[in-house]
Parts: structure tokens; C-alpha cells; sequence
């Protein structure tokens, strides 16, 4: 293989002109080479790498060779076996001191594509410094063993409070280590009795991490919870000094480190974060930063969720009856509990980020930053604030304060959502009213921020939050459904399992009629919100690929008057209570249809109707019912023109009417009306059918005197001979473009609910068995040969034939064709000596045997 023979790996080009699609077409053809290696030829680049690793050759072709050993076995989704001689061979250059750190580095790589696997034999004990104590860790955290990785939890604990490392080994590469663990395996860091802790911890020359002395995990739990607050109040506000060339201009001066500085450029006057800056960094700063990204998982597996006795009965003798607004500032501070230093020490740390968050940054990198510090210190305050109810009213003047900075800002619309949970959490005990809160956020938010995915799962996982669901705050939610869909119909394949999940939450009495609407309306929706995001840019920023551009009538359509009132309403933010006929707005919206966002959410659809037919039919009464099935008579043929849309949605629609009609059996007489309409336009007979089918089906299952004692044979008759027309229309006009062949299904079931009828009204017999002859004859004729193929018209004589010989009988076919509830229920059709099937059987039993005695 190419990928195996060409030296130094084969890795693009030289230089930086590439170009990026240069760059990718090359990425794309070494991935694709390295799935494409067959076992044979991995088996001899594992041969060669065994090879260089055994006589300990270190140089520039083990590195090669372990670049292309891990680029095929990531490469792929399965795993790849490789020699066991190879991977043995791997291991104890992990573990060697003397091994370069590139290579040892590519080694883990490696193992750890190949975790979980019984041929890794690495353990943490085996580690010579804190560089390969990281690297094993890796492994065993992708290994995934519950022992493993809680000795290793406590292993890296035990290195971080105690190592005294080398020169140029550091220890901010083993703290994800422990934010991993944590979240692994919670009972790795246990927390015991409080004994006192001091700021100097271990004896100061141990240079091996075997040789460091083991304490209990509980100790080293509180041991490493009072580090990481000093790591996160006492970092240098200096910054790191500069390497010395050497050379004879340099002075002692020049080499002497400044102030570090805040985002705005101005020196910093108070304690270092994450958003300080500055050119170099020392030690100290690496592990404040590292300390703030691990902070959240370590509260949330290391602190309880209430003080401890023992904590309460410490604070209590240092600060009397009031909490200590100034412990901070306070030499008693030192003397806390370790948990209580560290949640002392982040809440400090997380007032002074919300400080620097409101300063001006002068690079775009470091205003991104600001946004993400913003938002996790809110969530640490949110933490805090669970853990000790104490820091609750510290925490709030900060945060009231950052909500007004932040309203109507569109910069930092994530950090709006960890404020809102925080006073849905604790507005109740902060005597905080925050409905403005809520109404801000589900106005503005989802309109102007509706095509960003990270904010819109975000959003939606917000609005699962069960303290949201069970509170008053639900009205708000339901109301607010037009705007949550904007997320739905722009991201619809990555939040369509959450709103599957929040519909029965959304949907009620009062929205349902609307939010069906909207739900066969989406795609339009899509459309709508693609065609807002084009216009809000300049004609030149649009590509030429763009079908605005090839289509400047959608463009104009917004600004058109007619249709302005269509896009406010299909583009509200809350519910109206009212409904628009959005026909002109899908033929304006057409050119939109094939694009691949508006596809995506057309496939969607029918996931989301079947989730809210599960939920509407919990509660629906049967006013609601007939409204829900008259609506889906009428936008049966009233939606969005996407390709292959209109014959999904009639699938789900065609099976949720008769579950609507099972809900409330009175809705066949209450809209017979309508019924004949839809039956009499022949809308539902084109393509599949699926919409007329199971309308007939539910006009032959509940137009009985049984279901509803209004159901006359006026009625009766009316919708016979409507049926009987469509049945000769159907079988007799002979395909074309503007009348296509009507489905088997149809005339199967035209023919079987005319049959009902007659059943019902007997005077309808003899115009029911004229009609099944000539339909078995139609059957038999060559003229329909063209139209339905043999097994179809085999399956219409089946059909005639049986119904026939049921209207023989005409108490037996009211029997078969029209049971009572009685016999509807299961055990008539399982139970052998009374199910219907047995009655069919005596049936064509008397009429073979007995033929000369039966009338006709």
C-alpha cells in the first residue's frame, strides 16, 4: 500500500499554501488508504514497529512507523488486532524511562484505540513520573475497569498533593485525569472526618513516584480539595520569565517578568484566573486554569450536598451565629474544613470572572472566552449555592447585576440559560420574581439565535428541566411553543428524539389544534427561517450556489404585503390561539423545498405527529377529537411540496384518523357532513390512498345505530350512495395523468363498507349485490387486465365473492359485519367455540350444502 511504503508518512504539503480544500482532499485520501490496509499488511508494519522497539531505536523511523500504526487503527470504527508481541512491545516503551516522550506519547495513542482489550497489561504503580502517570492513565481510563480507574483516581491524587517533579515536568496534564475519575467513579475520592490540613503538604525531597507515602483516600480527598483552592486564589499575578538567550545584550533588566493583564489590556490589581493574560505563564497559573476546568466535576462527586456536622460544628466556633460575608479577607479562612476552603475560594474566583466578563476585550479569541467563563461560572455559583445555602444571598447581587448587563445583548445569549436556572432554582428562596427572566428568554432567544445548535440543545435541555415542567412556568412554556419549534426546524435531525421527549410536556386541550398546524406546517417553517437568515445578509455575501440568488422571488416575498401577515403568523413567538390557510406561502416558498435543511425536516414529521398523537390521545375529549380529525381532512391536501413528504405524512395521518374515531365513535355522525365532502371531491383517492382508505373504513366501522343512536337511515343512504358513485368512478374511468390508477386497497374497502351498509339497511341488499356481480365480473373481464395486474383483480373476485354470499344471509352478515361490543372484544376472536371465524365457516357450510333452500 501506498500509505505503507511512502516515507515520512505521507502528510500533505510542504509549506502553508496548500490551500485548505488541497489540505482536506489529502486528509480525505489518507484516511481512506488507511481503511483500506488489509491484516496482512498490518501484520508487517506491527513486524516492523516490534522490530525498531526491541533494539530501542528511538529515531526518526520508529516515530514514523508509529504514526502510520496509529493512523490505521484510528482510522476505522472497529477495532484492529494487532500481534500480541507488538502490543507488549508497546507497553514497556510506555513504561520506560528512557524513552523519548513523542514515542511514548504515539504508544498510548495506540493502546488506547485498542481499549478495551484483554492483551493491555498496564498498571498506574508502574509509572516513573508524572508525564507517563498521564499517559497510562489514558489507557486505563479507556480500558474502563471500575477498580482500575479508582486506584488510579487515587494514585494521581496521591502524586498531585505529594511529587516534588523534575525540571520540565508538569502536573496540569494529570487534573483532567481527575475530573474524569470523578465522573467515572464517584467513590474513588471518599470524604472522611475532618482532621486540619496544612498549606505544606508531604516531605519536600522525594523525587519518585514510588517512594511518595500512601494516606487514606478520605485524606487525600480533603488534602487535594484544599490545593485546588489555593491553586485557584494564590496563582502569581506575574508573568512567567523569559527564557535568557545568553547572549551580550541581555541585561537582568530585560529579563525580569511583568504584571500579568486583564482582557481589556489594563495590568490586573487583583488575584489571577483563567481570563488573565499575558505572554508566558508560569506553573502556578497552568494549574489555576486547570483547577477552574475540573472544579464543576469535583463539587458536584466531592462535596456534599449540605455541610457536614463536623464542618458545622468548625465554622460555627469560627464564626459565631452569622455567616462570614468576610471569611475571604479573614486569617479564620485558612483554618476552614477543606471543602468549605474550596467553595470559599470558587465562589471568590467566580465573582472576580463575572467582574473581567464585563470588560472589553480586545481580541475576538479572548471575547469567546469570556462568554464560556461566563456561563460556567454561573454554573458553579448554581452548584455552590445547592451545596451551602449560605453563599445564596453573596451570590445574588452579582447575578442580578450581570442579568441587567446582559439583557438585550445578543453576545452572551448561553449565559442567559444558567442564569434563568439559577432563579428557578432559587428564586423561591431569594423572594426573586423571575418571570422577566423567562419571558426574555423565551421571546427573544429562540427568534434571534434559532440557527445556533449548541444554544438550541442547550435550550431544550433547559426546558426538560423537571423543576420547569412542574412549576408555574409551564403556561409560559406551552405558550411559547411556536418559538421552541424554531429550533426543531432548523436543527430537526439533532433534537427530534429531545422534543419526542418534551411533547407530551408542550401539548394540551388549548394548543393541540394549533401546534398540529404547525408540526404538518414545519418544513414551511424551515423554508421560512432559511429565507429570514439570507436576507438579514448583503447580496454580495451569498454565494453563487445560493437559491436565493437563482430565485429573488422568494426574497421579495417577504417584503411583498399579501404575504407579510402569512410569514408573521407561520413566524410568531407564541401561541395565538388561531390558524392560517399557508397555501399561498408554500407556492411562494417552492424553490426553497429541495434544499437539504428543508428535507432533513420534512423527514422528521411523521416522527414528531406520531409522539403527539400519543400524548393528545391521554387526554383529547370528544370535541376535540372531531376537530382534530377534521383537520386532518383538510390539510390532507394543504402541505409543503417536498419530495416524498406528502406520502409520508398520509401514512401516519391515514392511521391516526380511525385511532381518532375509535377515541369518539359519534365523530361519523357529528361529521357527516364533512365526511361526504372529502368522500365526494375524490381528493384522497389520488396516489397511495391512504387518507380515503381509512376514512371509508371508518365510515363502515361507526355508522351504526350501535355507536351513536342519532345515526339514521337517511344517513345511512346519503352515505351509501356517495360511496356507490365513487366505487363506479374509481373501477369504471380508466387511468391517466390527471386520474391515476386507484389503488387495490380502495376498492377492497369501498366494496366491503358498502356491504356494511346494506347490512345496516336492508332495502340497500339487492343494489349491493348488483354491485359486487358487476365488480366480480369487471374482475374477470380482459378490460381490466391494463388497470390492476392478476393478483389484484384475483384479490377484488375474492372479495365480491365473499361479501355476496354474506348478504345471502342477512342476519348473519349484521352479525359478521356489524358486531356488537360484545363480540368485538378479543376472546371472539381467540376463542374457538365463539369466534368469528367460526361463524364464516357455518356460513359457507350452509351455502354449499343447503344452496336450494337459501333465497335468490
Amino acid at each position: 500500500m501506498e500509505l505503507l511504503d511512502r516515507p515520512g508518512g505521507g502528510g500533505g504539503g510542504r509549506g502553508r499554501g496548500g490551500g485548505g480544500g488541497m489540505l482536506a482532499t489529502g486528509t480525505e485520501s489518507l484516511l481512506r488508504q488507511a481503511r483500506e490496509v488489509g491484516a496482512e499488511e498490518l501484520g508487517r508494519l506491527c513486524a516492523r514497529v516490534s522490530v525498531l522497539l526491541q533494539a530501542e531505536d528511538w529515531g526518526p523511523d520508529t516515530l514514523d512507523a508509529l504514526r502510520r500504526l496509529f493512523l490505521i487503527v484510528a482510522a476505522t470504527k472497529y477495532s484492529r488486532r494487532l500481534e500480541p508481541a507488538c502490543v507488549a512491545l508497546l507497553q514497556t516503551a510506555l513504561r520506560s524511562p528512557c524513552c523519548p516522550e513523542r514515542l511514548q506519547l504515539l504508544c498510548a495513542a495506540v493502546l488506547r484505540e485498542m481499549a478495551p482489550s484483554d492483551s493491555l497489561s498496564l498498571s498506574c504503580g508502574q509509572a516513573q513520573s508524572s508525564w507517563q502517570l498521564g499517559l497510562v492513565a489514558s489507557v486505563l481510563l479507556a480500558q474502563g475497569d471500575p477498580q482500575q480507574v479508582r486506584t488510579m483516581g487515587q494514585r494521581v491524587i496521591k502524586v498531585l498533593l505529594e511529587s516534588r517533579q523534575p525540571e520540565g515536568h508538569s502536573l496540569t496534564h494529570l487534573l483532567p485525569v481527575v475530573s474524569k475519575v470523578a465522573s467515572l467513579a464517584p467513590d474513588a475520592f471518599p470524604e472522611g472526618q475532618h482532621t486540619p490540613v496544612s498549606r505544606g503538604l508531604g516531605p519536600r525531597k522525594p523525587r519518585t513516584l514510588n517512594s511518595i507515602p500512601m494516606v487514606s483516600p478520605a485524606e487525600q480527598t480533603k488534602a487535594l480539595s484544599k490545593r485546588l483552592g489555593d491553586w485557584l486564589r494564590y496563582a502569581s499575578v506575574q508573568q512567567g520569565a523569559a527564557h535568557a538567550s545568553g547572549g551580550f545584550f541581555s541585561t537582568p533588566r530585560a529579563r525580569q517578568p511583568g504584571p500579568v493583564t486583564e482582557v481589556d489590556g489594563t495590568v490586573a490589581t487583583d488575584f489571577f484566573t483563567v481570563l488573565s493574560t499575558g505572554q508566558r505563564f508560569t506553573e502556578d497559573q497552568r494549574l489555576n486554569v486547570q483547577a477552574f476546568s475540573m472544579l464543576r466535576a469535583w463539587l458536584l462527586q466531592a462535596s456534599p450536598a449540605h455541610p457536614s456536622a463536623t464542618d458545622a460544628d468548625d465554622r460555627s466556633e469560627l464564626e459565631g451565629s452569622t455567616v462570614s460575608v468576610l471569611s475571604a479577607a479573614s486569617t479564620a479562612s485558612h483554618l476552614l474544613p477543606p471543602a468549605e476552603w474550596l467553595r470559599e475560594k470558587a465562589l471568590e474566583y467566580c465573582q472576580r470572572l463575572l467582574e473581567q466578563s464585563g470588560r472589553r476585550a480586545l481580541r475576538k479569541a479572548d471575547w469567546d472566552l469570556q462568554k464560556a467563563c461566563l456561563a460556567e461560572a454561573v454554573l458553579l455559583l448554581d452548584l455552590l449555592c445547592q451545596r451551602d445555602p449560605a453563599f445564596l444571598y453573596r451570590a445574588l447581587p452579582c447575578l442580578r447585576a450581570l442579568r441587567a448587563r446582559l439583557h438585550g445583548g445578543p453576545a452572551c445569549a448561553r449565559a442567559l440559560l444558567p442564569i434563568a436556572r439559577f432563579f428557578l432554582r432559587h428564586g423561591e428562596a431569594a423572594a426573586v420574581d423571575a418571570d422577566a427572566v423567562y419571558q426574555d428568554l423565551f421571546t427573544r432567544i429562540p427568534s434571534e439565535h434559532f440557527h445556533s445548535p449548541m444554544l438550541a440543545f442547550e435550550f431544550i435541555q433547559f426546558c426538560r428541566d423537571p423543576l420547569l415542567l412542574l412549576g408555574s412556568n409551564l403556561d409560559l412554556l406551552k405558550t411559547s411553543f411556536p418559538n421552541l419549534f424554531k429550533f426543531l426546524a432548523w436543527s430537526s435531525p439533532a433534537l427530534t428524539s429531545e422534543f419526542v421527549a418534551l411533547l407530551p410536556a408542550l401539548v394540551d386541550a388549548e394548543t393541540a389544534v394549533e401546534m398540529l398546524h404547525l408540526l404538518l406546517d414545519l418544513p414551511s417553517l424551515t423554508a421560512a427561517l432559511d429565507l429570514q437568515l439570507r436576507s438579514s445578509q448583503a447580496a454580495s455575501e451569498r454565494p453563487l450556489w445560493d437559491i436565493s440568488v437563482r430565485a429573488p422571488g422568494c426574497l421579495e416575498a417577504l417584503r411583498d404585503p399579501q404575504a407579510q401577515g402569512l410569514f408573521q403568523h407561520l413566524l410568531r413567538a407564541k401561541a395565538s390561539g388561531t390558524t392560517e390557510r399557508l397555501t399561498p406561502l408554500h407556492q411562494l416558498l417552492q424553490p426553497l423545498a429541495s434544499c437539504a435543511r428543508v428535507v432533513q425536516c420534512a423527514q422528521a414529521v411523521p416522527t414528531l405527529l406520531r409522539a403527539f398523537f400519543a400524548a393528545v390521545t391521554q387526554f383529547a375529549d370528544g370535541a376535540l377529537a372531531s376537530r382534530l380529525a377534521l383537520l386532518l381532512l383538510e390539510r390532507s391536501d394543504a402541505l409543503f411540496q417536498v419530495e416524498g413528504y406528502e406520502a409520508d405524512l398520509h401514512r401516519v395521518l391515514s392511521s391516526q384518523f380511525p385511532a381518532l374515531c375509535k377515541l369518539h365513535p359519534p365523530l361519523v355522525v357529528e361529521q357527516a357532513k364533512e365526511l361526504l365532502e372529502f368522500v365526494g371531491s375524490l381528493g384522497g383517492s389520488s396516489g397511495t390512498g391512504y387518507m380515503l382508505t381509512s376514512v371509508v373504513w371508518a365510515i363502515g366501522e361507526y355508522l351504526s345505530v350501535s355507536w351513536d343512536r342519532r345515526c339514521t337511515a337517511e344517513q345511512i343512504n346519503r352515505f351509501f350512495e356517495a360511496l356507490e358513485a365513487l366505487l363506479f368512478e374509481v373501477t369504471q374511468s380508466r387511468p391517466s395523468a390527471a386520474l391515476p390508477k386507484c389503488p387495490l386497497q380502495v376498492i377492497t374497502v369501498l366494496m366491503t363498507t358498502l356491504t356494511k351498509l346494506a347490512s345496516r339497511s336492508q332495502d340497500l341488499i339487492p343494489r349491493v349485490s348488483l354491485l359486487l356481480s358487476k365488480m366480480r365480473t369487471l374482475a374477470q373481464s380482459p378490460a381490466a387486465g391494463p388497470m390492476h395486474s392478476e393478483g389484484d383483480l384475483g384479490a377484488v373476485r375474492t372479495r365480491a365473492t365473499e361479501l355476496l354470499n354474506l348478504l345471502k344471509m342477512p342476519s348473519v352478515a349484521q352479525f359478521v359485519l356489524t358486531p356488537s361490543v360484545e363480540v368485538s372484544q378479543p376472546r371472539y376472536h381467540r376463542d374457538s367455540n365463539t369466534a368469528l371465524p367460526l361463524a364464516l365457516d357455518m356460513v359457507s357450510r350452509l351455502l354449499e350444502r343447503e344452496a336450494s333452500l337459501l333465497p335468490g
